[in-house]
C-alpha cells in the first residue's frame, strides 16, 4: 500500500554551532530557539517556556526504543536557563518523555490536556479552549486534529491539543501535531494578532495514512495563513525518522509551498537545530 519507498535517513547529523539563546529579552520581544523535533525554548521579557521537552536518545518507550534521534538537542539540557512553564501538547513518545520531564520538576508549571496528570507532574488539565494563568502568562487549549496512545490499549482515552500563549504582550501559538482541518481558521478568529505561530512541517509521507493526523508544508503553509500568524516557524522535521520522506523534504516542500502561495521567506521559515529567531509582537514592530 505505499505509494513510495521510504526515504534512508542518515545515522546521526552534526549540529552547526549557533550563538546561545539570550539571556533576557526586551518588552515586546520574543527569543524562540529550536531544540529539536517539537521541542522549543521561548524566552520574553518575564519568563521562559518549553514546549513538548524530549531530550531522550529514542521516541520511544523508557526513552530508548523506537526511531533513534539522528541530531542531538540544539542545547543540552545543561545548558538551558531556568524554566517556568512547559507545555505538553499530548501523549504520543515523541512529544511526551517523563524523563525529559522530571529535568523541570523542581520548578517549571506544567500545562497540559485532559487526561494526562497521571504522567505530567502537577499539570494543569485543559479542555479545548479552556484558559488558565500561569506566571502572567495566559495560557489556552486549542483544538488540534490528531489522536493519543502509548500503548495498543489506551487509544484516544486522554486529549491532545495546541496553545495559544498571551504574555508580555505577545502571542504565541504552539500547535502541537494535527492535520489540516477548519480548526486553523477558528484559531485565527478566536485568538487575534497571533505574532508567532510553531507550526509542524514533517512526518507527513505517505499522504493517503498521515493526512489526517499530521501536516505536509502545503498544509503548513495554509494553516499559517488561516492562523494569520505575524510569522510562523516550522518544527515536527528531521529529528526522528517517524514517516517516508526523506530527512530533507520537508524544507525544500516548505521552500516551494510558500512561493505557490505567495508566502514570503520570512514569514514562514524553519530555524537550524540550536538556532534562536528573535522575533516582536505587532504593536512593537
Amino acid at each position: 500500500m505505499r505509494t513510495r519507498e521510504r526515504a534512508a535517513w542518515p545515522e546521526e547529523r552534526p549540529l552547526t554551532r549557533h550563538d546561545p539563546p539570550p539571556s533576557r529579552v526586551g518588552p515586546g520581544q520574543v527569543a524562540v530557539t529550536f531544540i529539536g523535533h517539537a521541542t522549543f525554548l521561548v524566552r520574553t521579557a518575564s519568563m521562559t517556556l518549553m514546549t513538548d521537552p524530549v531530550f531522550t536518545s529514542h521516541a520511544g518507550p523508557f526513552g530508548r526504543l523506537g526511531p533513534h534521534r539522528v541530531r542531538p538537542p540544539g542545547v543540552a539540557p545543561s545548558s538551558l536557563p531556568p524554566i517556568d512553564v512547559v507545555l505538553v501538547s499530548h501523549n504520543h513518545y515523541d512529544h511526551l518523555q517523563p524523563a525529559s520531564l522530571q529535568l523541570f520538576a523542581d520548578r517549571a508549571a506544567f500545562v497540559a490536556p485532559l487526561g494526562l496528570g497521571p504522567i505530567v507532574p502537577r499539570a494543569s488539565e485543559l479542555d479545548w479552549w479552556q484558559t488558565t494563568t500561569v506566571h502572567g502568562a495566559t495560557i489556552t487549549s486549542v483544538p488540534a486534529q490528531h489522536f493519543s496512545g502509548r500503548t495498543p490499549w489506551d487509544r484516544n482515552r486522554t486529549l491532545w491539543c495546541g496553545f495559544v500563549v498571551s504574555v508580555d504582550g505577545l502571542t504565541l501559538y504552539f500547535a502541537g501535531d494535527s492535520g489540516y482541518s477548519p480548526h486553523f481558521s477558528d484559531i485565527g478568529l478566536r485568538c487575534r494578532s497571533v505574532d508567532v505561530a510553531l507550526l509542524p512541517i514533517g512526518a507527513y509521507e505517505p499522504r493517503w495514512f498521515m493526512q489526517p493526523v499530521h501536516m505536509n508544508p502545503e498544509d503548513a503553509v495554509r494553516a499559517h495563513l488561516d492562523v494569520k500568524a505575524g510569522v510562523s516557524i516550522g518544527m515536527h522535521f528531521g529529528t526522528f525518522q517517524l514517516t517516508d520522506e526523506g530527512i530533507d523534504a520537508p524544507l525544500r516542500s516548505l521552500e516551494s509551498a510558500r512561493a505557490v502561495a505567495g508566502v514570503a521567506p520570512g514569514a514562514f521559515r524553519a530555524l537550524d537545530f540550536g538556532e534562536t529567531y528573535l522575533a516582536s509582537s505587532a504593536a512593537a514592530r
